[in-house]
């Protein structure tokens, strides 16, 4: 049996893909010349066993390209094309939903997407994986979907509105 590699795609904001790429650059750039040339003048000063220095920026560099490639995974499977205007939520919408028999509770909203755009927006940011993301997947204005919380009980929200999120 073989497995797959294949990662799932994410979604990202525009904005959050802009940033995160820029990131990557930034590490694989400047960063990553600045830790080299720590090592080189850490390896010049002498024996290594004994260099504080040497060892910090060696630790560093290890950190910085894990980061690099966990960022460039990231990419790879990251999707910013915004959806269709069609109130059906999907990942890349704002949802808006009630919860069921409180006509007093007001409307909530969050982002249909990865965590990966939480810093990036004013919102929570709730994933197709998470139990309401998924229980909402498909419903639209109108739609009561029941889902169950992580204490263990069945909600039941309406969904209020879906469209497309917007930078």
């Amino acid at each position: 049996m073989t497995q797959s590699t294949e990662q799932a795609t994410i979604w990202l904001i525009p904005s959050a893909k802009e940033q995160l790429e820029a990131e990557l650059q930034r590490l694989e750039g400047p960063v990553r010349d600045e830790i080299v040339q720590r090592i080189s003048e850490a390896r010049d000063e002498g024996d290594l066993k004994e260099n504080g220095g040497y060892h910090a920026a060696r630790e560093e560099q290890g950190k910085n390209e894990g980061q690099i490639k966990q960022l460039q995974a990231l990419l790879r499977s990251a999707d910013s094309t915004l959806p269709s205007d069609d109130g059906v939520v999907s990942v890349g919408k704002v949802v808006t939903y009630k919860f069921e028999g409180d006509d007093d509770d007001e409307a909530e909203t969050f982002l249909l997407g990865s965590r990966e755009n939480e810093e990036y927006v004013d919102m929570d940011v709730f994933s197709a994986q998470a139990p309401l993301g998924a229980a909402l997947l498909g419903a639209k204005a109108g739609d009561t979907v029941a889902f169950e919380a992580p204490n263990g009980k069945t909600l039941q929200v309406v969904v209020v509105k879906a469209t497309p999120y917007t930078d």
